[in-house]
């Protein structure tokens, strides 16, 4: 008599030690030049605004910056992703102008946040 098969379940936890965020900088009279110098310090000042000088020292490295788009792409360690995530939210003035910080994309690995669905155009023909 043949034993009956046992079901196993392989459960992996997320072994990367970072996330990655895709943010942009939306600004109430249209784009400023903004260096990439000047948009991380801005980032540091909301974490000093929300968590003070402990906050200001939370370790985040920004990857890539567009001044064109004044988007960039953050690395955050995963114990403090919710922490830079609350202080961009509620950053709301650069040199006493309105501003808001967008999250398009969060993910653990960088390679989902190099293609996104919904900014794909296409070419005027389709070659099937």
């Amino acid at each position: 008599m043949e034993e009956p098969s046992k079901f196993e379940q392989y459960v992996y936890k997320n072994a990367s030690v970072y996330h990655y965020m895709k943010i942009s900088l939306v600004l109430e009279n249209g784009n400023k030049y903004i260096t990439d110098a000047q948009f991380k310090q801005l980032i540091i000042c909301g974490l000093k605004d929300l968590y003070g000088e402990v906050g200001a020292s939370f370790p985040f490295d920004l990857l890539k910056f567009d001044q064109n788009k004044l988007t960039g792409i953050l690395r955050v360690y995963n114990s403090g992703l919710v922490k830079l995530w609350s202080a961009l939210t509620l950053l709301g003035t650069y040199q006493n102008e309105a501003c808001a910080f967008r999250v398009m994309q969060v993910s653990p690995f960088l390679l989902a946040l190099s293609g996104n669905s919904r900014e794909l155009q296409f070419g005027d023909q389709l070659t099937l």
